[in-house]
């Protein structure tokens, strides 16, 4: 920091805040820190009585605040994303369209450890919409050297650390199981819950089959969608592991195997995930989706619809954070659930 006539400060950097105060109208800061002076601000700053300025007279190998946000922001912006300006070493970004946020929270993790910056995001593997705003990121000090930003670089990689998967346009058919709704002993309530949550995303239904407690019937069924060119493929009832509860089978057999049968997530322990030779989606839902609020579906509908690949690897790891607590107002995704 260097004391200096404020005539000579253009393209210098402020190390403090310089107020304005207009009686009975406003107070606060005219220049904030880390402002660079530019010849217009000479003639304002004189009228704030400043003939001299504390400055950051730049130096070879030290980047001002928001140039190291500048790249810090590059290690992070990617498609179907907009940024901020850079302010007092920060910079936001914010969605420019409908999807999931992917984040590789290693290397974000590998990042933050670097010290003297920071980037802060939104959860991994959660709908985002439109304008909604996706990090913040900024440098702690009013300067930094450049190769300790050279250093945050490589810890961050080759590859940008965040993305959006739009979501894809689905048809999805429905297949409903249960001998008590097929031979109308009971209405089906299944089908409406699953249809509201569909809709929440670009599908198009191309119905709802119902059928008795019988695998062939089961597999026809899915077939018979896939036939019409479902991308997905949705089972409800008989995922259980009663004698009659045939739909994980026959899910497994049309698919020729399981990604998982049973999900570390309550509600949601129930739950199959297949995938067909062609990529096609087959999900078994168990009767938890009907009646409570929040369950495995809404944690894998997103990434489904967004063509975003599930592991049983990943299905395992919901074990932590994959307690919904059933509050009395819910509040998800802006809660612990599946995080």
């Amino acid at each position: 920091m260097k004391l200096i006539s404020t005539k000579d400060a253009v393209g210098h950097v402020l190390c403090h805040d310089i107020t304005r105060i207009v009686k009975d109208q406003c107070k606060g800061p005219a220049f904030k820190k880390g402002h660079i002076v530019t010849e217009e601000d000479i003639p304002e700053l004189l009228k704030l009585g400043k003939e001299h300025l504390y400055v950051w007279e730049k130096k070879e190998g030290w980047l001002h605040e928001n140039e190291g946000a500048e790249v810090l922001c590059r290690l992070c912006i990617n498609d179907h994303m907009r940024r901020s300006e850079a302010s007092e070493g920060k910079i936001d970004l914010y969605a420019e369209t409908d999807g999931l946020l992917k984040i590789d929270t290693d290397r974000l993790k590998a990042v933050n450890c670097k010290g003297q910056v920071i980037i802060s995001t939104r959860h991994s593997n959660f709908t985002v919409k439109k304008g909604d705003k996706l990090a913040g990121m900024r440098v702690i000090p009013l300067i930094i050297e450049a190769s300790h930003m050279k250093d945050v670089q490589a810890a961050a990689g080759d590859e940008p650390l965040m993305k959006i998967l739009p979501f894809k346009e689905k048809k999805v058919g429905i297949v409903t199981t249960g001998s008590e709704v097929y031979h109308g002993r009971i209405q089906d309530t299944f089908g409406p819950v699953i249809k509201d949550k569909l809709a929440e995303f670009p599908t198009q239904i191309l119905g709802q089959t119902i059928v008795d407690d019988n695998s062939e019937m089961i597999e026809n069924a899915i077939q018979d969608y896939l036939n019409q060119g479902a991308d997905m493929v949705v089972c409800t009832g008989g995922m259980s592991v009663d004698p009659d509860d045939l739909t994980p089978g026959a899910i497994a057999k049309t698919a020729g195997s399981l990604v998982s049968y049973g999900a570390p997530v309550l509600p949601g322990a129930m739950f199959a995930l297949a995938y067909t030779k062609d990529k096609k989606v087959l999900a078994g839902l168990p009767g938890c989706v009907m009646y409570s609020r929040r369950t495995i579906f809404d944690l894998m509908l997103p990434r489904l619809m967004a063509d975003d690949p599930v592991t049983a690897e990943e299905l395992a790891e919901l074990g932590h954070g994959g307690l919904c607590l059933n509050c009395d107002v819910c509040t998800f995704p802006n809660c612990g659930f599946g995080k």
